[in-house]
């Protein structure tokens, strides 16, 4: 876990509007102790900086092999390849690539200068009921940066919530409740054994977090709001029994405190990042669900114990099947809320 007062921060993405209420910064943390199967940001499990290499822009110079000092970059005829157990993550490879192709992942922040940056952004926070979000990777894992970025923040009357997949120990979250007013909380998989096999850690420890999360939001004083974010993963966590049964957990063990479930579609627009980290993807060919696959799903949850009124779904769908199309997948980003994460 990073000390207190520094943090390695992947990416600030701003004017979000998929983490939280109104027009959002979310600050995506490096780090994360789940390795799911369909991991929308691979690049973020890792908690020390790494480089990525951009077929795209790379104008095959040589310079990044010739300047790499424990001679981990080679050029072969499909590109560069990175020999990430040698490499030294020194980012010389970067710093002196003409085109950026070469390019590092995750930055070191101050607590300070973070939430300096990111409150550039409170006109639009003001305005539209916004905020700050502090996503991942996980963010308890590096509790102490985050504890002290929120602190700032809610000092300064700025909305705050944090994403989590509630696998930490439950003192990192005692730490971060106080200062959110909002709890993003991934319930992949209520299966324990399907969820080790499919992110490689039971989920045990998740569901206790969540209802510790739950018992703090009946105290009163923050935070004021949870929400449960599940993806929806063809061949994975797609099945009518796992919505049911994380809905029947939500029912009888949350007590009430969710005020919104939601139902994330599968998103493949990552399979370039793999393919940047020299890593394969066994979802790369997996199709997108379609709408009315979704809404099916939805109807599931809302029979599922739940209050229907906190169920939604979001995502990008697959349209419909066209044969003139050689039976490919025609695909319509289309929305069904505000958010289109994948968890």
């Amino acid at each position: 876990m990073k000390q207190t007062g520094k943090g390695t921060v992947l990416e600030i993405q701003r004017m979000s509007t998929e983490d939280g209420p109104g027009i959002r910064t979310t600050v995506f943390l490096k780090g994360c102790g789940l390795k799911c199967a369909w991991c929308h940001n691979p690049e973020s499990i890792s908690p020390e900086v790494d480089v990525q290499w951009f077929a795209a822009r790379c104008i095959s110079c040589g310079l990044c092999a010739d300047i790499c000092e424990c001679g981990a970059i080679s050029r072969t005829p499909d590109g560069v390849v990175i020999d990430r157990k040698i490499c030294r993550r020194c980012g010389a490879c970067a710093e002196n690539c003409p085109s950026t192709a070469m390019e590092m992942i995750g930055v070191e922040w101050s607590a300070d200068d973070l939430a300096c940056e990111i409150m550039k952004d409170r006109a639009y926070f003001q305005k539209s009921g916004g905020g700050v979000t502090l996503s991942g990777g996980e963010v308890a894992m590096q509790a102490g940066f985050a504890e002290e970025v929120l602190r700032i923040l809610k000092k300064n009357g700025i909305h705050t919530a944090i994403d989590t997949s509630g696998l930490c120990v439950k003192s990192s979250l005692a730490r971060l409740l106080p200062l959110a007013d909002l709890v993003l909380f991934d319930i992949k998989e209520i299966r324990p054994d399907l969820h080790k096999k499919f992110t490689g850690a039971d989920n045990g420890r998740i569901l206790e977090n969540a209802v510790y999360v739950a018992e703090s939001i009946k105290k009163g004083v923050l935070p004021r709001e949870m929400w449960i974010r599940t993806p929806l993963i063809p061949g994975a966590t797609d099945r009518h029994d796992n919505i049911s049964g994380i809905g029947g957990f939500i029912a009888e063990k949350l007590g009430g405190q969710v005020t919104r479930w939601e139902l994330c579609a599968f998103n493949n627009l990552c399979r370039d990042k793999y393919g940047r980290l020299g890593l394969d993807w066994q979802f790369s060919d997996t199709r997108l669900l379609s709408k009315e696959e979704m809404e099916h799903f939805a109807d599931t949850a809302r029979k599922s114990g739940v209050d229907p009124g906190i169920v939604s779904w979001s995502g990008p769908v697959r349209f419909k099947d066209d044969d003139l199309l050689g039976g490919k997948a025609v695909e319509e980003n289309l929305i069904a809320d505000k958010t289109k994460d994948i968890c």
